[in-house]
């Protein structure tokens, strides 16, 4: 059977929906315990798959095994016709030969290869770091395709298990902990009858405090097996051309989480504890929202009913007088951001009217307008909807022509509203004439895999409804 550790805004949904199709949940933490109250046998066991809430709360990443990490995905993205999945070009774990590309202020960004590009942090490296040194280094804290971020790596080899690390950086036994525990922890260790492997040391983290001597037996065991494997795969420093990957011990898949996914979570973890509508939307809008909700569940029953838009959006935003970004995502894990803009109006029931001040120069996509300085695009939104229009007007006020964006169902975070692009749109010219453009976009993208059948017949049934609709 396949083990997961889960952490993050997204446990208890995930814990439920793994325990409903055989993968068993390891190293829980307490909350979970007892949120599930003994219905779950929850070992400390080593984990198979780590599944983490991404830093922007926008999805999860999934590492580990490449055999669980398809099971588990399987599992979650199957959730809504709006969860997207992309493999990692850099998982967790990967270890290359990288050449130093350019120097920052704080670190170097090193070429990966077919891997892309890492960041390595020069508080990491030993010595001077310039342009042109090569480095070994492993993947320490893969990023999502929809992150700005490089993924973190550093000029060492480590095995992770959730319950310790062997590192090469590391000497000796030690504990993530102090305290009565932490100490016979080090001298258990010696009761294991496991030898290190030579250069590496080890280091138990704090899950391990609740293991039994076997469970930590089996982990170490395993991650020495693991560290054996992966020494002996890698060539001497030198004798590959760099870049180079040299070792994918582990694989990382990331899973984007859209609107309707969220819903679908919530209802999964409304099978276990008190969830009130949008529970998940709430807190992927801010970590500020947490506590709030948190307290909303745990003082009434606020299971039935909408998600409470105005309320979130009152409380957090955006409302009017914020400022608003435009995070268009695209179906292959890029997000793009289209520019910033004042909200002028907003409406409890989720609807917010952006403007933007245009610049001159090019003109506006499909509509074949020239941009130019003093132009406004108006741009409204609705929370939930599959589509959205921006009209452009002259200084003066007079139209230019309106586009429709096709989308997956907006979210209107407090910094940004936030959907995946479908590529197809609808637009109205300046004359009145609407019509719908870039389907060969859309056919592209469901013959490279990126747009589902389902996605695509849901794109293609809204376009056709926009366009009856701005046709009358």
């Amino acid at each position: 059977m396949t083990t997961a550790r889960v952490r993050g805004i997204y446990t208890t949904a995930i814990t439920y929906l793994l325990g409903e199709n055989g993968i068993e949940v390891v190293q829980a933490s307490e909350p979970i315990r007892e949120r599930f109250d003994g219905e779950y046998e929850f070992a400390f066991d080593p984990a198979d798959v780590t599944i983490e809430t991404t830093r922007d709360r926008q999805g999860v990443g999934i590492s580990g095994t490449p055999e669980g990490v398809d099971e588990v995905a399987a599992v979650l993205e199957s959730l809504a016709i709006d969860t997207f999945r992309w493999d990692a070009e850099a998982p967790r774990s990967a270890v290359f030969d990288a050449d130093v590309d350019e120097t920052l202020g704080g670190g170097a960004v090193v070429d990966l290869g077919d891997g892309g590009r890492g960041y390595l942090s020069y508080d990491d490296a030993d010595g001077y770091v310039d342009d042109g040194d090569r480095y070994r280094v492993q993947v320490t804290d893969p990023t999502p395709p929809w992150d700005d971020d490089r993924p973190r790596v550093e000029p060492t080899l480590e095995i992770r298990s959730g319950l310790l690390t062997l590192s090469r950086s590391r000497s000796g036994v030690s504990v993530a902990a102090s305290g009565e525990r932490a100490t016979e922890l080090v001298g258990m260790t010696d009761l294991l009858s496991i030898d290190l492997p030579d250069g590496w040391g080890l280091r138990w983290q704090r899950a391990a405090l609740e293991a039994d001597l076997d469970t930590m037996g089996t982990a170490l065991e395993r991650a020495v097996e693991r560290a054996e494997t992966l020494a002996e795969e890698l060539p001497e420093p030198g004798d590959t051309d760099a870049p180079a990957e040299l070792a994918t011990p582990e694989a990382t898949t990331w899973l984007w989480f859209g609107r309707e996914s969220r819903t679908a979570l919530d209802e999964a973890r409304r099978a276990v504890e008190t969830t009130m509508p949008g529970h998940h939307r709430t807190k992927a809008a801010t970590r500020a929202a947490s506590a709030a909700v948190d307290f909303v569940e745990a003082v009434c029953d606020p299971s039935d009913g909408e998600f409470p838009f105005g309320a979130v959006s009152d409380q957090f935003g955006p409302t009017s007088g914020d400022r608003l970004s435009i995070g268009h995502g695209k179906p292959d894990g890029r997000l793009l951001t289209l520019g910033t803009g004042d909200v002028t109006e907003w409406d409890p029931e989720g609807k917010v009217t952006l403007e933007r001040r245009m610049r001159g120069g090019g003109s506006y996509d499909a509509l074949g307008v020239p941009k130019e300085d003093g132009d406004v695009a108006v741009t409204k939104f609705r929370e939930g909807r599959w589509w959205y229009p921006t009209t452009y007007r002259d200084s003066e006020g007079s139209a230019k022509g309106t586009y429709v964006n096709i989308c997956t169902p907006v979210e209107l975070f407090p910094d940004c509203a936030r959907y995946v692009d479908l590529y197809v749109d609808v637009i109205r010219l300046p004359d009145g004439t609407v019509e719908i453009v870039d389907e060969d976009e859309l056919e592209d993208a469901i013959a490279d895999g990126l747009v589902s059948d389902e996605l695509a017949e849901k794109a293609r049934s809204v376009a056709s409804a926009v366009e009856r609709a701005l046709s009358k």
